[in-house]
């Protein structure tokens, strides 16, 4: 049986573009998955942000500014504590990872804690574009090649965007038969299916003597050129 594989699908939602530029967290949401399957477990904060969400901001997330003045700000125990408790050991997995890992790690920063190394992410941005070359890559353009529902989706929000990543997430390493294959290496370059062993000896045939016998005498009304009276 393969390894468990431990993966948090993970979004945010921030006041703008640039966390050089002063611009912070106002919302992060994340996804448990083992072996790439979503578990149920999820995270989701609202987080304070100690200054104005941009218009635009607003726009795409519906989050205003009066959601979040009572909302803890990031370095409070029950956000980073409680996400960090989450996060465990895990791989992130992040459409257009750059940018999330941007404002995470500079959150982490400004609170003294460790930051999470770019060899803990995987950007399924990155395996879009090799997968389909020169095709639109994002969320919504992936969700639509994938047939996956955004009937629900009125605004961007990182818990909902996290749950959409993972159902992309799967369908990009092959879809849920990949997801459920317990051997090792699956599909991957050089990889062959093990026979499948053979009983020492055959099982017993669970059919009666009436039935043999009922058998028989349907195939004696067939006539002398059955098929099940020749010999292969």
């Amino acid at each position: 049986m393969s390894e468990r594989v431990r993966e948090i699908a993970f979004d945010t939602e921030t006041t703008g573009l640039s966390p050089n530029e002063g611009d912070r967290i106002i919302e992060i949401g994340a996804v448990e998955m083992i072996n790439h399957i979503p578990t149920g477990k999820t995270f989701r904060r609202l987080i304070n942000p100690g200054m104005p969400v941009s218009e635009a901001t607003i726009r795409i997330t519906g989050i205003t500014d009066a959601d979040l003045r009572d909302k803890p700000s990031f370095d409070n125990p029950v956000i980073v504590d409680a996400f960090l408790d989450f996060l465990g050991d895990a791989t992130l997995v992040a459409h257009n990872a750059s940018f999330d890992r941007g404002f995470l790690n500079m959150e982490l920063k400004r609170c003294g804690r460790d930051i999470i190394p770019e060899d803990r992410w995987i950007d399924t941005v990155q395996i879009a574009r090799k997968r389909y070359p020169g095709a639109p890559a994002s969320l919504d353009a992936l969700c639509k090649r994938f047939d996956i529902s955004l009937e629900s989706r009125s605004f961007h929000g990182a818990l909902l965007d996290s749950q959409l990543l993972a159902s992309v997430y799967l369908e990009l390493l092959g879809g849920r038969a990949r997801a459920f294959s317990f051997e090792p290496n699956f599909g991957g370059e050089g990889y062959e299916r093990p026979m499948a062993l053979q009983r020492p000896e055959p099982l017993p045939s669970l059919v009666t003597e009436a039935e043999r016998a009922a058998h028989a005498a349907f195939v004696e009304k067939l006539g002398p050129d059955a098929l099940w009276k020749s010999s292969l």
